[in-house]
C-alpha cells in the first residue's frame, strides 16, 4: 500500500505539475529542489505514473485530466523512468526508499543496478542506476529503447560520467528519439548553465523543506595549515573531533560529520574513542552492511530509556540523495577530495581542496531533512565568503582517457559535437588520445578520412570500452589473458581497478596473496570483480576466440571484432560506475580461459603481477638508478617508501604513484617486481635505438644507446659521431649555457658593444647582437668554428670577436664605416686617443679635464653626444657632462676651485676654452 502520509509531507509535490508541463512542452527540464524535499524519491515514481491519489486516481502531484494528450498526466500508460545517481550508496538508498513509499520490496516496480548488484524484475518501471552503468548501457543501446524519462540526479557534482551521459542523451534526443524526456535535478546546481545545455529547458523551482537549519561557525582557536595534496593538518582533525563532542553536548539528535577521505575518518574515529555514542564510518569502500545500518537508523529505545546516539563519519558520499534517519546535526570539516592529473608525467592523484559553497549547502541540508537541525562549520564566517561557488568540473581536472574512448565509441573522437557544459581541455584530451592510440584502442590520427585529427575506435577499443574498466586496465586484461591466463590476469586487474587499502602493503604480488586469503570487505569486492572479468573474457575463449576477440592464429593487437557479453544480466550488473569498478553474477573463471596463457602455469605470482601491471602502465616501468631511487620510462623519478621490500630491486612496474607539488620525486604507492625482459616486452612501443649526440653535463656526449623512453638499456661510447649531430649538440650547449662558452677578449667585447650601439641608434643594416639574437643566428656567424669543433674545449678556443665580424653589413658596404660611425677611440685636443666605452645606454669618454682645454663642443659618435667623464689629474671622477660648452660656462669654476689647491702643478686657467690642452704638468720655476 502506498504510504500517502509520507508522500504528503514531501514539499516537492507542489512542483510536480510544473515539471510535468515542462516535460510535455519542452521535453527537458531543470529541477532545483532543496535537500529534504523528496526530489529523489517522489519525482521518479510520480513521473512513471505509480502514485495514484487516494480519491480521484490522479497521480500524486501530476496534472489533472485536462492535461495535454500524450503527456505525463493521469490516464496515460505507465512510463519507464531511469534515475542516474553519482554514487552506489545513493542509488541503493533511493531505490529502497521509493519501494518503501510504494509499500513494496525493491525489485518489484522499483529496482536498482550498481556495481556488482542488480535488483530488478519484469515489472520494474523505475530503475536507479549509477551514471557509470547508464553510460555503458547507452553505448550498447544508443536509442535507450523502452525508457521514457531519464533523471540526472545531483548533477551539480559535475562528475565526468554524468556530464558524458548528459551529452549522449542530448545527442539521442536530437537524432534518434526526440520524445525522450530529460530532467537535470539538484539542490544547488548551476540552473542557468544546465538550462542552456538542455536547449533552453524550463527551470522548475521546488519549495524548500519546512525544517530550518541553524548555522554555527566553529573555526579552530589557532591557525591550521591549509590542505596540501592528500595531507590534512592533524590539528584540524583534532578540532573536528572536539566539535563533534561539543555538538553532542549542545544539541539533540545524531551527528553526521563530513571529512575528506578514509584516512581522516579513521583518525577522527580514534579521537572519539570512548564517546558515549555509536560511531559509524561511511565511505565508498565501506561494506554494504555498514551503509545499510546507517540508513536504517538507530535501534529503538529499550525499557531503560532512549536509544544510543550515533555519530556517522562520512566522505562526500553522504552529501546527496541520502537521508540518514535521526540526524539533526551536521559537523562539516570544510574539505573535499578532487582528482588531479599530471598529464606530462602520466600520474593521477586525489588532492584535498576547500568545499564549494554548493557542497557546503548540500551538507548542511542533511541536518534539516526530518526536523529542525544545526550545522557546525569548522571555518570562520569570513572564510565562508571566499568559497568557490561550485566544485571544479571533473572534466577540467581528471584523466580523460576513459572519456576519450567513450567519445570515440560514440562516433565523435574529438568530442567537438558533444553538448558539454565545459569542453575538455585540449592538452588533456590529446594526452588521452595518445594513450588510446598506443594501446590500439583508436586508429592513429589521420589514418582515416573520417577522423583526420583523431582516430576512430577500433574493434579492440570497442571491446575495451565494453569491459567497464579504465582503458589501460582493459588493455592489461585483454593482452595479459593471452600470456598468463584469463583468471590470473583478471585477479591482478581486479586489484588495480580498486586500489587496495594501504595496510595491505605496496607490493602487488604480496597484496594479491593477502587478498586471496582475506575476509574483509575489500577482499569480497575483489572476488566479485574477478568473477565478472573472468566471465567476460572466458566466454570469448569458449567460443574459440582469443581473449582479445580474434580467432587463434589471426590478428593480434587490434584484431577482429567480437561479440562481447555473457548475457543481459551480466552486462548490466557488470558495468562500471563512477569509480570505474564493476561486478556481476558468478561466471566461468579459469576453465577454457586458462588455455589462452601458454605456459601460464609455470609463471610465479610475482612474474604474473609484474607483467599485468606493466601492460597497464608501460610508461611507469622503472629502473633502479641508485640507492632506493628509480627512473620511470616517462622520465619521472620515483622512490618507494623507506621500509618497502621493493627498494633495491632492478626493475619495477609502478601501478600507483603520486608526486606532491613540492617533492622532487614521485612516491611509489603500489608496484610489482619485474625483470628486464618483461620491461622490454610491455614497454616495447617506447623502445628506441640509435646514435645519440647531445649536450650533457656541460659537454658533448656521443654514444650509441638503446632506451625505453628515458631509461637506458645499453649505452656505449661513439668515437666517430656524425658531424651534423655534433653541430646540433654544440648549438644546444650554446643555447643552454650561453655565449660565455666562447673566448671574448676585451677587443671582442668592445666590438660587440659598438655593434649593439649602432643597432640601437641606426637600426638596419647593423645587426642585433643581443644574446637571444646571436644564439638564434649561431649557425650563421659561427659556421666554420662549429664545423670544426667537437667538444666544449673547442668552443672555448673560438675568438668571439673574429666570428662576430661575419655579421657586419659587408654586402652593402656599410661595414667599412664601422670605425667612422662608432670609433673604438676618439682623439682629444691633447693628442691622446681615448677609448670610448659603448657598454651603457650612452657612449662614455673618460678623459682628464686638462686634455680637453680648447674643445668647445661635446664629441659625437653616429650623431649621438658622448657622455664625458672629466677626470682629475689623479684619474678620479671630477664631473660628468653631456654638454661640454655648458660645463665650461657653469661647472668648471667650482671644479677649478676644489682641485687647484690639491693639484697645484697642473694648469687651471680661468678660461678653459682658450687654453691649450695638455697631458703634462706646469714647468717648474
Amino acid at each position: 500500500m502506498i504510504r500517502t502520509d509520507a508522500l504528503g509531507g514531501l514539499p516537492v509535490r507542489t512542483a510536480l505539475p510544473a515539471l510535468a508541463r515542462a516535460l510535455d512542452d519542452h521535453g527537458c527540464a531543470v529541477l532545483c529542489a532543496p535537500p529534504g524535499t523528496g526530489k529523489t524519491t517522489l519525482v521518479p515514481p510520480a513521473l512513471a505514473g505509480l502514485l495514484d491519489g487516494p480519491q480521484d486516481g490522479t497521480p500524486v502531484g501530476a496534472p489533472g485530466p485536462g492535461a495535454a494528450p500524450g503527456g505525463l498526466s493521469h490516464g496515460g500508460p505507465v512510463r519507464r523512468v531511469v534515475v542516474a545517481e553519482p554514487r552506489r550508496i545513493a542509488a541503493r538508498a533511493a531505490a529502497r526508499r521509493m519501494a518503501w513509499l510504494l509499500g513494496e520490496r525493491v525489485g518489484e516496480r522499483v529496482g536498482f543496478t550498481v556495481r556488482g548488484e542488480r535488483v530488478v524484475g519484469r515489472d520494474t518501471v523505475v530503475e536507479v542506476v549509477t551514471t557509470g552503468v547508464l553510460l555503458q548501457r547507452l553505448q550498447r543501446d544508443q536509442e535507450l529503447a523502452g525508457v521514457d524519462v531519464v533523471i540526472l540526479d545531483e548533477c551539480h557534482e559535475r562528475h565526468l560520467d554524468a556530464d558524458t551521459v548528459a551529452a549522449f542523451l542530448l545527442d539521442i534526443r536530437a537524432t534518434l528519439r526526440p520524445g525522450l524526456r530529460i530532467v537535470a535535478a539538484s539542490a544547488t546546481t548551476d540552473v542557468a548553465g544546465w538550462s542552456r545545455l538542455l536547449d533552453g529547458a524550463p527551470v522548475v523551482q521546488a519549495a524548500g523543506a519546512t525544517h530550518p537549519v541553524e548555522v554555527i561557525h566553529a573555526p579552530p582557536s589557532r591557525p591550521v595549515r591549509p590542505p596540501h595534496g592528500m595531507r590534512v593538518d592533524p590539528a584540524l582533525l583534532t578540532h573536528v573531533a572536539s566539535v563533534v563532542r561539543r555538538a553532542l553536548a549542545e544539541r539533540d539528535g545524531d551527528v553526521l560529520c563530513f571529512l575528506p577521505g578514509v584516512g581522516e575518518i579513521g583518525r577522527v574515529a580514534s579521537l572519539l574513542d570512548g564517546l558515549d555514542a555509536e560511531v559509524f564510518q561511511v565511505h565508498g569502500r565501506a561494506p554494504a552492511a555498514t551503509q545499510d545500518a546507517v540508513l536504517a537508523g538507530a535501534a529503538p529505545a529499550g525499557d531503560g530509556g532512549p536509544g544510543r546516539r550515533r555519530v556517522v563519519l562520512a566522505t562526500s558520499v553522504a552529501e546527496s540523495s541520502l537521508t540518514v534517519p535521526g540526524v539533526r546535526i551536521v559537523v562539516d570539516a570544510g574539505l573535499a577530495r578532487e582528482p588531479r592529473t599530471d598529464h606530462a608525467r602520466g600520474l593521477g592523484a586525489l588532492t584535498t581542496v576547500r568545499v564549494s559553497r554548493a557542497g557546503a549547502r548540500q551538507r548542511a541540508g542533511r541536518a534539516g531533512r526530518e526536523a529542525p537541525g544545526t550545522v557546525y562549520r569548522c571555518w570562520s564566517e569570513a572564510e565562508d565568503t571566499r568559497l568557490v561557488p561550485f566544485p571544479a568540473p571533473e572534466i577540467k581536472v581528471a584523466d580523460l582517457t576513459a572519456f576519450a574512448l567513450q567519445a570515440a565509441c560514440w562516433g565523435d573522437p574529438t568530442a567537438r559535437g558533444l553538448a558539454l557544459l565545459d569542453p575538455p581541455p585540449a592538452g588533456a584530451l590529446a594526452a588521452a588520445r595518445s594513450v588510446l592510440t598506443a594501446i590500439g584502442a583508436v586508429e592513429p590520427a589521420g589514418s582515416s578520412e573520417s577522423a583526420t585529427d583523431g582516430g576512430r575506435v577500433t574493434d579492440r577499443g570497442a571491446r575495451m570500452a565494453g569491459l567497464g574498466l579504465h582503458p589501460r586496465l582493459a588493455r592489461a586484461l585483454i593482452d595479459g589473458a593471452r600470456q598468463v591466463g584469463v583468471h590470473r590476469a583478471a585477479e591482478v586487474v581486479a586489484l588495480l581497478s580498486e586500489e587496495p587499502p594501504r595496510s595491505y602493503g605496496d607490493d602487488v604480488a604480496a597484496v594479491w596473496r593477502a587478498v586471496r586469503r582475506g575476509g574483509d570487505a575489500y577482499a569480497a569486492r575483489w572476488r566479485q570483480e574477478v568473477r565478472r572479468l573472468s566471465a567476460a573474457v572466458s566466454s570469448r575463449v569458449e567460443r574459440g576466440e582469443r581473449p582479445d576477440g580474434a580467432p587463434y592464429g589471426g590478428a593480434t593487437e587490434g584484431g577482429a571484432a567480437v561479440g562481447g557479453r555473457a548475457d543481459a544480466a551480466t552486462a548490466d550488473a557488470g558495468t562500471a560506475d563512477a569509480g570505474g569498478h564493476v561486478g556481476g553474477r558468478r561466471g566461468t573463471e579459469a576453465h577454457g580461459g586458462e588455455a589462452a596463457g601458454a605456459g601460464a602455469a609455470g609463471l610465479s605470482d610475482d612474474a604474473v603481477a609484474g607483467l599485468v601491471v606493466a601492460l597497464a602502465f608501460p610508461e611507469r616501468v622503472a629502473r633502479a638508478r641508485g640507492e632506493g631511487a628509480y627512473l620511470m620510462v616517462s622520465g619521472t623519478a620515483a622512490e618507494p617508501a623507506g621500509a618497502s621490500r621493493l627498494r633495491g630491486v632492478p626493475w619495477l612496474a609502478v601501478a600507483v604513484a603520486d608526486r606532491p607539488a613540492t617533492a622532487a620525486t614521485a612516491r611509489i604507492r603500489l608496484a610489482a617486481v619485474i625483470d628486464e625482459d618483461t620491461a622490454r616486452s610491455a614497454a616495447g612501443r617506447l623502445r628506441v635505438t640509435g646514435e645519440e649526440v647531445r649536450w650533457e653535463d656541460g659537454d658533448v656526449v656521443a654514444r650509441e644507446a638503446e632506451r625505453l623512453g628515458a631509461v637506458d638499456l645499453s649505452v656505449r661510447p661513439l668515437n666517430t659521431p656524425e658531424p651534423r649531430l655534433v653541430r646540433a649538440a654544440l648549438l644546444e650547449g650554446l643555447r643552454r649555457e650561453g655565449l660565455g662558452l666562447l673566448r671574448w677578449s676585451r677587443e671582442a667585447r668592445g666590438l660587440r658593444e659598438r655593434l649593439a650601439f649602432l643597432h640601437r641608434e641606426l637600426g638596419a643594416p647593423w645587426p642585433d647582437v643581443s644574446d637571444g639574437a646571436l644564439l638564434a643566428r649561431a649557425g650563421e656567424w659561427l659556421e666554420p668554428e662549429l664545423s670544426a669543433a667537437r667538444r666544449r674545449a673547442d668552443l672555448a678556443a673560438v675568438d668571439g670577436g673574429q666570428a662576430l665580424r661575419r655579421l657586419l653589413p659587408w654586402a652593402s658596404g656599410e661595414a667599412a664605416r664601422l670605425d667612422e660611425l662608432a670609433p673604438e677611440r676618439i682623439e682629444v685636443p691633447s693628442g691622446s686617443r681615448v677609448r670610448v666605452e659603448y657598454g651603457g645606454p650612452q657612449p662614455v669618454l673618460a678623459v682628464k679635464l686638462q686634455e680637453l682645454f680648447g674643445l668647445r663642443r661635446t664629441p659625437e659618435v653616429a650623431g649621438v653626444p658622448v657622455l664625458v667623464h672629466l677626470l682629475s689629474p689623479a684619474g678620479r671622477p671630477a664631473a660628468v657632462t653631456a654638454d661640454l660648452a655648458s660645463f665650461w660656462r657653469e661647472g668648471y669654476r667650482a671644479v677649478r676651485a676644489e682641485l687647484r689647491g690639491r693639484y697645484p702643478r697642473h694648469p687651471w686657467p680661468e678660461d678653459p676654452t682658450t687654453a691649450t690642452a695638455t697631458r703634462r704638468t706646469n714647468n717648474r720655476r
